[in-house]
């Protein structure tokens, strides 16, 4: 991967932790997606309309159909992240989120297409598994000790952890054909996802107007934090895959478990941390493994 990349994977892998750790410490919510896409459609349409002034209106179907799909499938990502964020600690979700992913596209790989996995590939799904139950709490998980309902809020979050990592394999791989394939520019597809976004979550708050100004008057500050955030690290990793294959750059960006494990757990005051920063990295290593393979 050229040093560049490499730099921007880092950058947008600290960017992307710092996001997550604020969409956590927002608390969720129904309008939180809303006020986000809001937020985002404000803040970066003077970037999208620079990039987008000549190029935008020569789109046939096709690219609009894929920053659409990419669009729906955020949404749904998004909002899983966040009922995830609500049941259960950021150190659980966040890392078992990003290291899903690879797994599942793996294993897909194996079972369904019959490819012969690697010596990598194996290590590497080894370090994930175990990277999860580490961050489960290691042997414990399977013993019946404890608070019965902790042991319920930190499943039902690798529950949540888990959908999401397959939510983020998809959105990643209609990303990458975007600016590979159809060499859409990455601010715009990023951008216009999430304008798309919007009339899917106009009827909730058509429905409840009141609720939705009661989560602006208390999220603003988390939503706006996020809507300048989010973006930016994300069109960072959609630079770097125009420079490096997208299989090396959505790997290293895995990084973002560590910050997570670091950041997430001191500041929030998260248990287990010994064994949930173990965790990530022995996730992290598993994907770059996989990446590898």
């Amino acid at each position: 991967m050229p040093p560049l990349a490499l730099a921007l994977v880092i950058t947008a892998a600290l960017l992307h932790a710092s996001w997550n750790v604020v969409a956590k410490h927002a608390g969720g919510g129904t309008y939180l997606p809303m006020l986000c896409a809001l937020g985002v459609g404000l803040l970066w349409a003077p970037v999208a309309i620079w990039f987008g002034w000549s190029v935008v209106p020569q789109w046939g179907w096709l690219p609009w159909a894929i920053v659409l799909a990419s669009g729906v499938v955020h949404l749904v990502y998004f909002r899983c992240l966040l009922r995830g964020y609500q049941a259960s600690d950021l150190t659980v979700v966040y890392p078992v989120a990003r290291g899903t992913g690879p797994m599942v596209t793996s294993l897909a790989a194996i079972v369904v297409l019959d490819e012969q996995p690697s010596l990598a590939s194996v290590l590497g799904l080894l370090a994930i598994c175990g990277g999860i139950v580490l961050i489960a709490g290691g042997p414990a998980l399977w013993r019946d000790v404890g608070d019965a309902r902790a042991r319920l809020r930190l499943r039902v979050g690798l529950g949540w952890g888990a959908l999401t990592g397959v939510l983020i394999a998809m959105y990643t791989v209609i990303d990458g054909y975007a600016v590979k394939v159809l060499m859409l520019a990455p601010i715009l597809v990023d951008y216009f996802a999430n304008l798309l976004r919007v009339p899917f979550l106009l009827p909730e708050v058509a429905r409840d107007p009141g609720g939705f100004m009661q989560a602006l008057r208390r999220q603003w500050r988390h939503a706006l934090a996020i809507a300048v955030v989010s973006p930016m690290s994300y069109v960072l990793v959609l630079y770097a895959a125009t420079m490096a294959p997208l299989s090396h750059v959505a790997p290293a960006r895995e990084l973002s478990m560590l910050f997570v494990a670091l950041i997430g757990g001191r500041l929030l005051g998260e248990g287990d941390r010994g064994l949930r920063v173990a965790g990530a990295l022995c996730m992290a290593l598993g994907v770059i493994a996989l990446a590898l393979a």
